[in-house]
């Protein structure tokens, strides 16, 4: 039986949130961050993002991204997104991940969700030297290309800790960088409800939701998140469609 859902108290959930965040980027270099809406106001060449169902410019846009898959759910997640007509953003781990479920990264990407990077074996980067940033993202982007056939252009740092160094690597690689504005905590419960219910007090236009489809309870609080945003008035799109006409910038940090 589902619990109930509390009244959602929109600037409490917002400040909770940024403050969320804040913690998460502790201890880092602080960086410049480029909001969607100003990506998609960009212009020159650049700007020819391909729009996703609408122009985010004028709709309630928000993105689903998942972290540190594949994995054993993967494939149900997919079955709920396929059925529920959304596409996602999917940043993959490489080793016991991406090698391990090749079939899986490949439907991921046949099925026309985003497939970007997030790292080789999940370290805080903004610990690691030059070099040792570069092994982490250039391993996973190789072993995705070599199932995919295409280099990702999106990456998420582990914790979402990013410096200068990290930047200037993710740059040289091709990456941009992906924050959130909504993070439902789904490593610390395995409560569908309560993931559901964390998404649903966080979220507004322009939203990037951050879940993982490696724990128990994150694939079954899919199909509730996506129903009730779609009532909302929220069109889920991928990342790079949240910034069309805009296109991410190698080394720019994207964050709502």
């Amino acid at each position: 039986m589902r619990r109930k859902k509390p009244a959602i108290r929109g600037g409490v959930a917002a400040l909770a949130a940024a403050a969320a965040l804040a913690l998460t980027l502790s201890g880092c270099t602080s960086v410049d961050t480029t909001s969607p809406k100003t990506a998609r106001a960009q212009d020159g060449p650049g700007a020819d993002g391909k729009f996703g169902p609408v122009d985010c410019r004028e709709a309630k846009c928000v993105a689903l991204t998942f972290d540190a898959g594949p994995g054993k759910d993967t494939p149900r997640l997919l079955d709920i997104l396929k059925e529920k007509k959304v596409h996602a953003t999917f940043f993959l781990l490489g080793k016991n991940h991406v090698v391990r479920y090749p079939d899986v990264v490949r439907r991921i990407a046949e099925e026309g969700h985003e497939v970007a990077n997030h790292t080789w074996t999940h370290p805080r980067l903004t610990d690691k030297n030059e070099s040792e940033i570069r092994d982490e993202l250039k391993r996973t982007q190789d072993a995705i290309e070599e199932i995919t056939g295409r280099r990702p252009t999106l990456m998420r740092p582990p914790q979402g800790r990013t410096d200068d160094e990290v930047t200037k690597v993710s740059k040289e690689l091709g990456l941009a960088q992906v924050l959130w504005s909504v993070t439902a905590k789904d490593y610390q419960t395995t409560d569908s409800d309560l993931i559901e219910e964390r998404v649903l007090e966080q979220v507004d236009k322009d939203g990037i939701i951050l879940l993982h489809d490696i724990y128990r309870g994150t694939v079954p609080a899919v199909p509730g998140i996506i129903d009730e945003l779609k009532k909302r008035g929220y069109t889920f799109v991928t990342v790079p469609q949240l910034l069309a006409p805009g296109v991410a910038e190698p080394g720019t940090v994207y964050r709502p």
